[in-house]
């Protein structure tokens, strides 16, 4: 929409001014899940479109080949869905003048900034204050990791390395793809992404359907991942204790260590910045998977080091919404009249 503009109109807010406003208002009250019912809610709505598609296209009667071409034509579809609907909200929010709250709205759903900050904080303190079988009731709410094994090191480290995760795909990605084309970008790389948690597994049921859609998240993730390792290593040298060179250096050096080469710089970036090590040995419901570790600072993590990771990632935010308010002044000088 910014960077390659598609859809114009004179009524309305600029819409790079709605999606700072859309990010304050998510950094300080939180997404509007209740604005929406559920059954409208955007999430909600892309959510019941991928499982219409993997009701009605992935068979188990049909072949592996005849699966994937029904995953990728799905994906397609999905896409193309996102696109006409992003820019029809788009057009609307161009070209009527109270318009641009619709969008708004949207916007606002899908970019979760206060959502992991707050489920964080609450492990937290629970750690802190609780019982361990009441943290791992609690962080089953942030992570898909089996708590019922892990100690009051791993619960810490699961949670500093949720706080990445979150950083690069709930709010870096979609912000990305909505500075370069607007709603219409940041519907799709939701969808994606949604898509990619419902069916890019790897079980014999999705491997083959979910496979367009694990590659194409994957594409889709490329620069965002990257963009939200720098803003962490930033964010270091505003943050007490953290050390913004060895963030650096330790992003570099282990991001091809981690299983997913782009939360691997998330997850490295914050490794180094706050001196510890992540990743590693994890237990998953049935399974348990030996990764390498990710940093060269102590496993142990604590209560403390979470709310340490906390003020990294609230930092990162606001580096992120500085990066967004230096664009649109960017925007804002290039349009016709200033």
């Amino acid at each position: 929409m910014f960077i390659f503009d598609m859809i114009n109109g004179e009524a309305g807010f600029d819409p790079m001014i709605v999606l700072l406003v859309a990010m304050l208002v998510d950094t300080y009250i939180g997404s509007f899940q209740f604005s929406f019912h559920a059954a409208i809610h955007p999430a909600n709505l892309l959510t019941r479109l991928i499982n219409f598609f993997d009701q009605r296209l992935n068979r188990d009667k049909r072949s592996e080949r005849a699966r994937r071409i029904r995953g990728f034509i799905s994906a397609m579809l999905v896409i193309l869905i996102c696109i006409i609907a992003g820019g029809a909200i788009a057009w609307i929010a161009r070209n009527h003048e109270w318009g641009w709250i619709l969008e708004f709205f949207v916007i606002v759903t899908l970019i979760n900034q206060r959502g992991p900050f707050e489920q964080a904080k609450k492990v937290g303190r629970t750690l802190r204050d609780g019982s361990l079988e009441e943290t791992r009731i609690e962080l089953s709410n942030l992570a898909k990791r089996d708590p019922s094994q892990l100690d009051e090191y791993g619960i810490a480290r699961t949670v500093i390395e949720s706080l990445g995760r979150n950083f690069s795909t709930n709010i870096i990605a979609p912000v990305f793809w909505y500075v370069l084309f607007g709603l219409p970008g940041l519907l799709v790389f939701k969808a994606i992404n949604i898509m990619d948690t419902q069916i890019g597994h790897k079980d014999p049921k999705y491997q083959a359907f979910g496979f367009s859609a694990a590659r194409i998240d994957d594409i889709l993730n490329i620069f965002p991942s990257r963009l939200a390792g720098l803003f962490l290593c930033m964010a270091a040298a505003f943050t007490p204790t953290a050390n913004p060179l060895k963030a650096f250096k330790i992003m570099l050096r282990d991001v091809a260590k981690h299983r997913s080469l782009n939360t691997g710089w998330s997850t490295s970036a914050m490794a180094g910045a706050l001196d510890l090590a992540l990743a590693g040995p994890k237990r998953y419901p049935g399974r348990v998977v030996k990764d390498p570790w990710i940093g060269d600072g102590s496993a142990k993590a604590t209560h403390k080091d979470i709310r340490r990771a906390l003020y990294l990632y609230a930092t990162a935010c606001l580096i992120n919404g500085a990066w967004v308010a230096a664009i649109a002044v960017i925007r804002f000088d290039l349009l016709p009249g200033n």
